[in-house]
């Protein structure tokens, strides 16, 4: 061993000093400086070697090498001077040159210790187990999971024999034919069974070191392989359903380059996956800005956002959501719709909708065409009525849409969901209209139903009833009719059990029902009990700015009845009507435009001012026209004779004036409508 003595306790002594204490080939007899307080005078004191602070003491001893780390010449000359002829006097820079060699040693030791501590944690958090062993079969690695997998603790099998350990081992097998082995089966001593891949380990001079092998517990190994297949399979039908999507998808990843589209997307844009997959999610892009870089900025989702995409300029709402897992972007996926189908869909609703209401009410007030000031107001009443259970009564002449009203209240109440009863008292025979109205039970009148029948107010209980013509109902079905007002029952004809009901009546009349209790033909109080929410409306002729929209509603309308595809009217032909009084109000309208439309050529898209009629040459003269003379005596004919053919000319005089509309005519004529319909049935016209 050799005997050393450092000169300098500064950085470079400590240093020396350090390297030399590591090594068993070295023995520090000595550390000279003049400050006992150096750096390296308190390591050595601390490692128990003599320190000295004149440095020709140490000569004293028989030293073979002298470390000069002081950097002073002089202090060199002198113990190159004085030194036995034996010892080796190595100078500062050659102490300097082992100091960088000692610290470069120090950093590759930290950096292969980190490497392994690295590596070894690298293969004990492996799920898999990993054993190496050398090229004579002795174990130099077990790792964690080998040892769960093994049930066998690391320091009993490092440095066995593999064969003591795996008696059936493949891996010398390996070693020999230098060959992989992949998913093998092995059972250990302990008879537990593993699934092995072994594989030979090569030196970068192609020699064989040793082998390694990898393996898992059967039991997981096979859980493992079907959760593997469970997981393809649900991959597969995930990708399927994409596929097979009527929406269109898009995924972008996290830098919105395209991941994956399916066909609806191709249908709908016109782009295929080589001009969309791995590109950049604006390249849809025609008109608007990238919504998938959005959200990729934002995090956040977007919906409803309108854009057009693709060569087609397809016009289309597009809804984002990003896609995070573990709390991580991932990238954002896009489903677009097409507008046109949206359209189209919700047409099919609109139609839908139209077919259910003509089960019950037709119609709502979205059918309620007008916007002057004498529509607004019915219309806003009707809206209120609607939200309460109180009877509404509506007013106006023939033809303005007392019916349509009533439809649209009940649609926008509460009771939408029930019946709507139609009733028109008018047309009902009086012996007939007490047991429609209100039932009758079995026997009460000879050819009575068995088992009786239900009246139209028990039918629409819950609901709503309409009972249009209410004038017309005579002095006993009135009193009866303001029974079920006051007291929420009827009873029945020919019952005596009174019956409680839950009816919304909302009732309609053109005549002046004013006029009408002073007569004595209309109950004054049934007439403040109809008219708790009275609605009047106004007749055409009083609100003809509204023309033009209710022709072209009405020309929609006619269009669908007929087949046709009449466009619209122009702007002379609504001059035309508006010089029109409109007697018949909107019901007279639609028989003009349904006419001019009848009569059109297949090539006429717009009905122009001559499809109108010339109205004021044909407005007839009333009083000229009820007022004819009749045919004068005719022999042989008796007087009631006489008479009856008198007014059968007028009532058809007064039908022709009036279109055929009967309650027209009975108002100009001074009767009511029932009376009109006996007179017709007796001069059978």
């Amino acid at each position: 061993m050799q005997k050393v003595m450092i000169v300098g306790g500064g950085v470079g002594g400590t240093t020396v000093l350090k390297l030399l204490s590591e090594s068993e080939v070295f023995s520090i007899v000595c550390m000279a400086d003049t400050n006992e307080s150096a750096e390296g005078m308190l390591a050595a004191k601390e490692r128990r070697i003599p320190t000295v602070i004149d440095w020709s003491m140490g000569l004293e001893r028989d030293l073979d090498i002298i470390f000069d780390t002081t950097g002073d010449p002089s202090v060199y000359k002198k113990i190159k001077r004085d030194m036995g002829e034996q010892t080796i006097l190595i100078p500062g820079s050659v102490a300097l040159i082992m100091t960088k060699l000692f610290e470069e040693k120090n950093r590759l030791i930290s950096k292969l210790e980190n490497t392994s501590a690295k590596m070894d944690l690298i293969l004990n958090t492996t799920s898999e187990g990993m054993v190496v062993i050398d090229h004579e079969g002795f174990i130099i690695m077990f790792n964690d999971s080998a040892e769960r997998a093994s049930d066998t603790k690391r320091e009993d099998v490092i440095g066995r024999h593999i064969k003591d350990f795996i008696p059936s081992t493949g891996l010398l097998r390996v070693m020999q034919t230098n060959q992989k082995e992949v998913n093998q089966e092995i059972t250990l001593s302990n008879g537990m069974e593993l699934i092995t891949t072994r594989i030979p380990l090569v030196n970068a001079d192609k020699e064989i070191i040793g082998a390694f092998s990898v393996f898992r517990n059967k039991t997981e190994a096979v859980q493992l392989a079907e959760q593997i297949t469970d997981l393809k399979e649900i991959q597969t039908m995930l990708q399927a359903i994409i596929q097979s999507s009527d929406e269109a998808i898009s995924v972008v990843d996290d830098q919105g380059r395209g991941l994956l589209i399916n066909p609806a997307y191709t249908r709908i844009t016109g782009l295929t996956k080589t001009q969309v997959i791995g590109k950049p999610a604006s390249i849809d892009i025609y008109e608007g800005e990238s919504m998938h870089m959005k959200v990729l900025q934002t995090k956040k989702p977007v919906r409803g956002v309108n854009m057009r995409v693709g060569p087609k300029h397809k016009e289309v709402i597009v809804n984002v959501a990003p896609i995070i897992v573990d709390g991580c972007l991932k990238g954002s996926v896009g489903v677009i719709h097409d507008v046109s189908e949206i359209q189209a869909l919700t047409h099919e609703l609109n139609r839908a909708r139209q077919i259910i209401r003509t089960l019950q009410a037709k119609y709502s007030f979205d059918d309620i065409i007008g916007a002057s000031e004498e529509m607004k107001l019915p219309i806003e009443q009707a809206k209120l009525s609607a939200r309460t259970p109180a009877t509404v009564l509506l007013r106006g002449e023939s033809g303005t849409g007392k019916e349509l009203f009533a439809h649209a209240i009940h649609n926008a109440s509460d009771r939408k969901f029930n019946k709507f009863v139609r009733v028109n008292c008018a047309a009902i025979s009086e012996s007939l209209l007490e047991s429609e109205l209100f039932g009758y039970d079995e026997g009460a009148f000879t050819g009575a139903s068995r088992g009786g029948k239900v009246g139209f107010f028990e039918e629409a209980n819950q609901g709503s009833i309409f009972l249009d013509e209410i004038g017309e109902l005579p002095a006993n079905i009135q009193a009866k009719l303001l029974r079920v007002l006051q007291e929420k029952e009827i009873i029945r004809v020919g019952g005596t059990k009174p019956i409680p009901i839950n009816v919304r009546v909302i009732a309609a009349t053109n005549i002046n029902l004013e006029q009408a209790i002073a007569n004595g033909s209309f109950r004054e109080d049934l007439y403040f009990r109809l008219n708790r929410m009275p609605i009047f409306i106004a007749p055409l002729r009083k609100r003809k700015e509204d023309l033009r929209e209710l022709a072209e509603h009405l020309i929609n309308k006619i269009n669908q009845e007929y087949g046709r595809s009449i466009e619209g009217i122009t702007a002379a032909a609504i001059h035309k009507m508006q010089i029109y009084n409109w007697p018949g109000n909107v019901r007279e309208l639609e028989n003009i435009l349904g006419r001019a439309i009848i009569f059109m050529k297949l090539n006429e898209t717009v009905i122009d001012i001559h499809h109108i009629p010339d109205f004021i040459e044909e407005i007839p003269l009333k009083q000229e026209k009820l007022l004819m003379k009749p045919s004068g005596y005719v022999s042989g004919k008796p007087l009631s004779e006489i008479i009856d053919q008198y007014e059968a000319e007028i009532i058809q005089q007064a039908f022709h004036t009036h279109k055929g509309n009967k309650t027209l005519t009975a108002k100009a004529l001074g009767i009511s409508v029932r009376n009109l319909y006996y007179k017709m049935e007796k001069l059978k016209l």
